[in-house]
């Protein structure tokens, strides 16, 4: 018995890896290794994550072999299959143990899951400003040794790998270099680069790399920088906690911001042509949310409505900007969003299926969830929800289903 009953295939467009503290230097060429940090666990939350009661930062590497040891006993995997969504971060099945991912799937049900980092989304665009772009470069050729070795272990997980677009003269190689080195995406930060615009015409090599291979370009929530100003934080009251009991994830003042980036990347490409240039291009959004995507699309026809007047490169586009969202973009909700209303007023195509594997916050029954604010919308709608619009954005990568 699988957890996906829905007697459908069932595409996860948003799952992870939980990284070692040396995973990235692991992956790193010599002469980077010794400038990428070692994972710091200093929240306490996230030492907790271990499931190793007796984790402390400074021996983390003992820790992790008692749980890599608990993880291949009888006792854990006995009832694996009645806990694959109750056990989260480096609990869960298959969490940093690639050889434990396959049997994840199986029990979960799901057809395959695109797979991103945890940790390090905040860490590779912190070095992308920095203006260490050597530093930059390397560590993003190091995560992306990483997501391709741990998803190597099996052709349903689809690794995410990371695209700098701070060197508009080496961005489309290294775009290039990626998809060689076997991306079924190619993830870049959802913010604007450090001194151009995301739409840059330089950056026209990424977007035709992804567009020729049939893959997509992934936004992902967490590697945009302060979300917003630390000061609306300081209110007087106590700091409420967060998913995992802590201070250090989102909360509803946060959660309030996480659109910002994603949408204005997403217009400023839409207006300055992309989508007219790169007509087969996918980008997928993910985990940023999926309720604010109807106002976003009108926003955006009032703003073409009221500047095409006077902008030629608006006058350029073939398509108003709702008809490229539908076309070209597709999002992952929240399983608390109402799914059904955002499909009813911006339509089928736009939204995708998220477990957020292994993760807390993707909470133990997504589906579940999903399914109570879908219905009556129709079955063809349904199985784009679940199946077609993951289809259609991964492209060449998906295996045929």
């Amino acid at each position: 018995m699988t957890y996906n009953s829905t007697g459908l295939v069932v595409h996860d467009a948003d799952a992870h890896i939980m990284e070692t503290p040396n995973w990235l230097r692991d992956h790193a060429d010599p002469a980077i290794r010794d400038r990428i940090e070692p994972l710091r666990y200093s929240s306490g939350n996230e030492l907790r994550q271990t499931g190793d009661p007796e984790a402390q930062q400074i021996d983390l590497d003992a820790s992790f072999e008692r749980l890599r040891a608990h993880h291949a006993s009888d006792e854990y995997r006995a009832v694996e299959a009645d806990e694959i969504m109750a056990r989260k971060n480096f609990a869960a099945t298959g969490a940093f143990v690639a050889e434990d991912r396959s049997r994840a799937l199986d029990l979960l049900g799901f057809a395959s899951q695109l797979v991103f980092n945890t940790f390090h989304n905040r860490r590779l665009r912190d070095w992308e400003h920095s203006g260490d772009q050597e530093l930059a470069i390397g560590a993003a050729r190091a995560h992306n040794r990483g997501m391709i070795e741990f998803c190597s272990s099996d052709a349903r997980l689809l690794a995410s790998c990371y695209v700098p677009l701070c060197d508009l003269e080496r961005a489309g190689a290294l775009a290039e270099e990626a998809i060689d080195l076997g991306a079924a995406a190619l993830l870049v930060a959802s913010g604007c680069p450090p001194d151009h615009s995301p739409s840059h015409i330089a950056l026209d090599a990424v977007w035709g790399a992804a567009a020729e291979a049939g893959i997509p370009i992934v936004f992902h929530v967490g590697g945009t920088g302060e979300l917003l100003d630390p000061n609306y934080f300081v209110n007087g009251l106590p700091v409420p906690p967060d998913f995992h009991g802590g201070e250090e994830n989102f909360r509803s003042v946060d959660y309030m911001a996480i659109p910002g980036p994603p949408a204005q990347t997403l217009a400023t490409m839409l207006f300055d042509g992309v989508f007219e240039r790169f007509p087969d291009l996918r980008v997928g959004v993910i985990e940023q949310g999926a309720i604010w995507v109807p106002s976003w699309m009108r926003q955006m026809e009032s703003a073409f409505d009221a500047f095409s007047r006077h902008e030629e490169r608006l006058r350029s586009l073939s398509l108003r900007p709702s008809e490229y969202v539908r076309r070209q973009v597709r999002f992952t909700p929240y399983p608390t969003e109402d799914v059904g209303w955002i499909i009813g007023q911006a339509g089928h195509e736009v939204c995708m299926f998220s477990s957020d594997y292994p993760h807390v916050e993707g909470g133990r029954r997504p589906i579940e969830r999903f399914e109570a604010s879908i219905t009556g919308i129709g079955d063809d709608a349904r199985r784009a929800f679940y199946h077609d619009n993951f289809a259609d954005l991964m492209g060449h990568a998906l295996a045929p289903t």
